[in-house]
């Protein structure tokens, strides 16, 4: 059997609220007995399209034996439920069975979305050209300054691991509040980086360990930098990217820069691994 990206429902944090059922095109996840439930394992492509949509943080991806992903069933299952087809919904994998990246490798195109359309994943990168070009004039009065943002989604719960955004990516991960604080965080952190943003203290410390883990080994990012506050409960988002690099097999070195309440760098880019 072959190892390959699954979606894993955590049964202790599923309410069977339901909303990740819509949200996967599929028609892969179910609520049985009060909880999501993957209605067979080939139906699930294990893009992770459902992760944003559930509130309680009880969907992540984990890589397992799992039979290869049906498209041919899911058609046949689609049709039971009355739901549209792939080609019709515009989320076609390929011809029959999915085409699946291998894992060290980046999707061709972030993964299918069904759900909150503010989530739906953006490459936002331009060409080199153009980004010199807006660097040299950022600073002028009579040009807008424009966001240096190059990625969405932004919250690490909603970014699809595989998204051609974070393949090879100087991947900058920041706690939620960095950017608040920073007043140059554009300039100084995020130009040229990919950016997931997340709470350790607020969010769940576990799935984003194992969304973190998962990102590292699909998208093999070229660097990584963490930018957090100086409060403690803030180093946990150190400690999360350092543990999933590990776990990962990520040989590049996590980077940790530390912000001040007050706005202060406080330290240099320094490895911590």
């Amino acid at each position: 059997m072959a190892t390959r990206e699954m979606i894993k429902i955590d049964e202790v944090l599923c309410n069977g609220c339901g909303l990740c059922v819509p949200a996967c095109a599929e028609g892969a996840l179910e609520i049985v007995d009060g909880k999501a439930r993957v209605a067979a394992e080939f139906y699930c492509d294990g893009l992770g399209a459902c992760l944003g949509e559930c509130p309680e943080g009880a969907l992540t991806i984990e890589v397992r034996e799992a039979p290869e992903y049906d498209e041919v069933a899911v058609e046949a299952r689609l049709r039971e439920l009355g739901r549209p087809s792939l080609a019709a919904s515009g989320h076609e994998h390929g011809n029959g069975h999915a085409a699946h990246a291998p894992h060290h490798q980046p999707a061709e195109a972030p993964a299918a979305h069904v759900g909150c359309p503010g989530s739906l994943a953006r490459d936002m990168r331009k060409p080199e050209a153009a980004s010199a070009q807006a660097s040299t004039t950022a600073d002028s009065e009579e040009q807008p300054r424009e966001s240096l943002l190059q990625n969405w989604p932004v919250q690490l719960g909603l970014v699809n691991p595989n998204a051609p955004f974070l393949h090879n990516a100087d991947l900058l991960i920041a706690a939620d509040c960095a950017p608040f604080a920073y007043r140059d965080f554009h300039s100084e952190f995020l130009e040229g980086r990919s950016l997931v943003i997340a709470c350790p203290k607020l969010d769940n410390a576990q799935a984003h360990l194992e969304k973190l883990a998962t990102l590292f080994h699909a998208a093999q990012p070229r660097s990584v930098q963490v930018v957090r506050m100086e409060v403690p409960c803030c180093g946990g988002l150190v400690a999360l990217a350092t543990q999933a690099a590990e776990l990962a097999g990520l040989s590049v070195p996590v980077e940790e820069i530390v912000v001040s309440i007050g706005g202060e760098r406080l330290t240099p880019a320094t490895a911590v691994r």
